[in-house]
């Protein structure tokens, strides 16, 4: 057997490997080095890995099995350190590997700008696992601050993974708009505007001039104005430059990247490369779609199979959450060029297309992105547009006569369209796999592999599924609840109550439980449905909560705890701020902070002084400020007509009447209130779960904001003209979405299922129908809102009690 040897574990060899063993698994037997200590993984999903909405196993794309069923020999964490061609043999660190043929994929290195400082510790770039590691590690830090030097794709979204770990981060780019390589100065505006209400700053036009240092590490950037811009991490990414050391020491053809033909051949018959380390006609490569079509085209070259590499035109996506973008092709200014603008300021929508003649050569889009594809096709095809001209910035639903069809976009599409950008997939390719047998999104994924990175195209691959199998397609069914039934959160809830089901044992029992006793997922879901449906007859099972409910505190990565006292409305005493002190020299917390919330947490506790340190707080009157739980968290106020000249009413007061109100409520997730005293909204009631802006006329009650992973502004549930009513509206809402939620849905998800309208039946137009819902949830409270911590620390002192009087007796 011929003997192949990889060099570098990247996604473009990963692919390659894929189709080699797909075509002929026996055709080579394979050595792969890898520098990183692992194997192919998705660069792609670094920044959701870095944001926490991904884990690195889950963006793992081949795994010790694979390799194992694959018989590659793995040689990872190992650095080739020549190659003698002469002798065709690899120079690992470990010992020299004979090869047939050679595959040189070694990727690209980070650029690194060359300024005083660079070297400091705390200076990175963005490339893989350790850099994603350095940032996470960075957000678990108090205060941090963070500094990143690039505004374009991979900077934008190292800034947006790290403001969403609670880092305070400032981008700094030189160039006067965005990702001005993809965007035009209106949708860079967007594009900015949209980060800078995420929190992150942006510094177009600033030029960094020096990295200053404290004992070695990094303190600030200081820029050519003067300005500081503290840091405790700066990232650099300016960019990218082809990894190509090893190929130019082994004597190799090499320009800005190692020289390969049309089949990927390098100046060495026996040598190909791929990937972000090669020049293909004097073009280089930095995004994924290329280096897929490289990899199907190496491997048929290693067959013997004819193939050429065309270098085809790219789209891009920014993958930061909020920021729906695309851009294609050629955006320039031109005197034989025309455009064509859409804007719709309300929606902060923008779309922009760039004709020469009567072909669209470039085309922006922010804010609605549905019709990318369509326009992208075009511009790869040089499509004729004269008959359309007039229509065409609306996308394919208005050619033609115009149609209200959903799915008018996708049907026109022709079938070399590419779909999935990552994986070089086109729609006849698709539409042929669905004709072959996959009938739903898992077997297409499964099968060419469209939408399996970055997830982007997801909703023009459902579509479709839905235009080629037409009245016999089934849209994806709600998921069972866990691997234990067959039955959906929805179903769940509707048969405890329909069949009054009130005990962990008659749900598994009644509902065909598979297993005895339910899962770590679906068990906390139930215990949470028997608890809000029947809050008389069921007993809260402490045990089937997270472990951070169980623990009555937040866990760290550590392992240490968080403890954070509620304070009322983000108002405290003297007496209060000296407790928090004497507990925090105490018990030597690491850490004393100021949240968003407006309350000081205590982070570093350690777990066997979780009872003492709560002793201490309770016996100066705090209780828990339920930081870790399904349920209230906190309610923000600003000082209202108390202090503030600008105040129409008293926002502090109804903040500290709702919040007593309505701690210890349990509920599907976690709730977030924000009462401001006028229309400026320092309190941020705008995006929260309720929000109440106070005017002059009495009060605006807003529902289903966010401002997490998502940002959405609230919908205006109803005017309140009277304190008393603000609350009534408040708390009926509240039991409306405990008595209704899928468990782990926040109010805006639940509310964007069921619809306003339908809350506001329930909730605003019907007053017996609000009355009940306040006198239920009044119940549920006279059960339920109790202190965690009080409880726990009576309970102790009870344990004990018998064992002091024995001893007090034996004294006697």
């Amino acid at each position: 057997m011929k003997k192949l040897v990889v060099i570098g574990a990247g996604m473009a060899s990963g692919r390659m490997l894929e189709h080699l063993f797909d075509a002929d698994p026996a055709a080579y037997e394979v050595t792969l080095f890898n520098a990183e200590p692992r194997g192919n993984y998705n660069r792609l999903m670094l920044s959701p890995v870095l944001s926490g909405e991904k884990t690195y196993e889950e963006i793992v794309t081949h795994d010790e099995a694979w390799y194992a069923d694959h018989k590659v020999t793995c040689r990872f964490g190992e650095k080739v350190t020549g190659i003698d061609r002469d002798r065709k043999v690899v120079i690992g660190e470990k010992g020299e590997v004979a090869y047939d043929k050679l595959v040189i994929a070694t990727g690209s290195n980070p650029f690194i700008i060359p300024l005083p400082g660079h070297d400091l510790e705390g200076v990175i770039a963005y490339r893989d696992l350790e850099d994603t590691n350095r940032m996470i590690d960075l957000g678990a830090q108090p205060d941090a601050k963070a500094v990143v030097i690039g505004g374009g794709l991979l900077g934008l979204e190292a800034a947006a993974g790290l403001r969403l770990r609670g880092v305070d981060v400032t981008v700094v780019h030189i160039m006067g708009h965005l990702m001005e390589r993809q965007l035009d100065e209106a949708a860079g505006y967007l594009l900015r505007k949209s980060l800078t209400e995420k929190g992150i700053k942006v510094m177009c036009k600033a030029n960094s001039k020096e990295i200053l240092g404290e004992d070695g590490k990094v303190r600030a950037l200081l820029l050519d104005d003067g300005t500081e811009l503290p840091c405790d991490l700066l990232v650099m990414a300016v960019g990218i430059r082809p990894s190509t050391a090893l190929a130019s020491e082994a004597g190799l053809a090499v320009g800005k990247g190692v020289h390969v033909d049309d089949q990927m051949v390098t100046s060495d018959a026996d040598i190909l490369s791929l990937g972000e380390c090669v020049e293909h006609n004097g073009a280089i490569f930095g995004l994924v779609a290329p280096l897929y079509d490289q990899a199907k085209v190496l491997a048929n070259t290693l067959l013997g199979k004819p193939d050429t590499f065309v270098n085809k035109e790219v789209s891009t996506k920014l993958k930061v959450t909020g920021c729906d973008l695309f851009s294609a092709g050629d955006f320039a200014e031109g005197e034989t060029r025309e455009d064509i603008v859409f804007r719709d300021p309300a929606r902060g929508v923008y779309k922009r297309l760039v004709l020469e003649g009567n072909r669209i050569v470039g085309a922006v889009m922010y804010g609605d992105t549905a019709d990318g594809a369509w326009f992208y096709s075009h511009i790869k095809d040089a499509t004729d547009v004269a008959e359309m001209r007039d229509t065409l910035i609306f996308g394919p639903a208005f050619q033609g006569g115009g149609t209200a069809d959903p799915l008018a976009a996708v049907a026109a599409l022709p079938d070399d369209a590419e779909i999935c950008g990552c994986n070089g997939v086109c729609k006849g390719t698709i539409v042929d796999a669905i004709k072959g047998g996959a009938g739903d999104l898992p077997s297409l994924k499964a099968q060419t592999k469209a939408s399996g990175s970055c997830g982007t195209c997801t909703g023009l691959v459902e579509q479709l599924l839905e235009l080629t199998l037409g009245d016999s397609y089934a849209a994806p069914a709600a998921q069972p609840i866990c691997a234990c039934c067959d039955l959906t959160h929805e179903d769940v809830r509707r048969l405890i109550k329909s069949k009054e089901l009130k005990s962990q044992p008659a749900v598994w029992q009644e509902l065909g439980w598979k297993t005895p006793n339910g899962c770590h997922v679906c068990r906390p879901a139930v215990n949470f449905y028997l608890l809000a449906d029947w809050p008389l007859e069921y007993q809260d099972d402490l045990q089937s909560r997270f472990v951070n409910e169980r623990k009555h505190a937040n866990i760290q990565k550590d392992g240490t705890f968080s403890v954070m006292p509620r304070m009322w409305g983000g108002i405290t005493t003297p007496d209060e701020l000296r407790a928090i002190a004497d507990a925090a020299d105490k018990f030597k917390v690491p850490t004393v902070k100021v949240t968003g919330g407006q309350r000081i947490d205590l982070l570093g506790v350690k777990g066997e002084d979780l009872p003492a340190i709560w002793a201490d707080l309770n016996r100066a009157g705090m209780v828990s400020g339920h930081a870790y739980s399904k349920g209230l968290r906190t309610v923000k106020t600003c000082v209202g007509t108390d202090h503030c000249r600008f105040g129409t009413q008293d926002s502090t007061g109804l903040g500290i009447k709702l919040e007593k109100l309505l701690w210890g409520s349990w509920t599907p997730h976690k709730v977030k209130l924000g009462v401001s005293g006028c229309p400026r909204n320092c309190a941020e009631a705008t995006c929260k779960d309720v929000g109440i802006v106070c005017v002059d006329s009495g009060y605006q009650v807003g529902v289903a904001g966010a401002a997490g992973m998502d940002v959405k502004e609230t919908e205006r549930l109803a005017d309140a003209t009277t304190e008393e009513e603000a609350i009534e509206l408040t708390t009926a809402f509240i039991q409306l979405y405990r008595e209704n939620a899928k468990y782990l849905d926040r109010p805006y998800k639940w509310v964007a299922k069921v619809g306003l309208d339908w809350v506001k039946e329930r909730v605003v137009d019907d007053l017996d129908s609000r009355r009940a819902l306040v006198e239920r949830f009044e119940i549920s409270q006279s059960v339920y809102r109790k202190d965690p911590w009080a409880d726990h620390v009576e309970n102790e002192r009870k344990r004990y009690a018998p064992l002091a009087d024995l001893t007090l007796e034996a004294a006697e």
